[in-house]
């Protein structure tokens, strides 16, 4: 993989890989966090991807993954094998030398998949932590009714108080 030294020098990794995309009117400023994830994957994992050339485009990609694991993790249930997995990839620090590098780089855009996966999949306790209770959105006619029920206890209420 070889970068020009226009990007390199401005550090434009990530608007060459196309993941900040342009904002036009009516878009939201951010794209789509398991598509941004899938493309680096596949800048890494593809067939036709050369393995990057310098220290400096490994460092590179290993930042935009883990920063996809972040991004990820926060849509998934803590303690999940494949969250755990990338979270344990990610913390360590990538290994000296040309080919320990790459492996650790494949190593981690392997596992950046595998979530990505996950996520995607639509798992049922995909954003929900477990072990905590949490309330239920109640249905819009469930408030109106309760309202009304208020409404009709107050007027009575009154209507039982003495005049005076």
């Amino acid at each position: 993989m070889r970068l020009s030294p226009v990007l390199r020098r401005h550090g434009q990794l990530a608007d060459w890989l196309g993941l900040r995309a342009p904002v036009t009117e009516g878009q939201t400023p951010e794209r789509d966090h398991l598509m941004a994830a899938t493309e680096t994957v596949m800048l890494v994992l593809g067939e036709d991807s050369p393995l990057p050339e310098s220290p400096t485009d490994v460092e590179d990609l290993v930042r935009l993954l883990r920063g996809h694991v972040a991004q990820l993790g926060a849509r998934t249930v803590q303690g999940t094998s494949a969250l755990l997995r990338a979270q344990q990839l990610c913390s360590e620090s990538i290994p000296e030398g040309y080919m320990p590098s790459r492996v650790y780089l494949v190593r981690l855009a392997e596992a950046t998949r595998e979530l990505t996966a996950h996520v995607a999949s639509g798992a049922p306790d995909a954003g929900r932590v477990k072990g905590r209770w949490h309330w239920r959105k109640p249905p819009v006619n469930v408030l109106r009714g309760v309202v009304f029920a208020l409404a009709l206890a107050c007027l009575v209420l009154a209507a039982s108080v003495p005049q005076t």
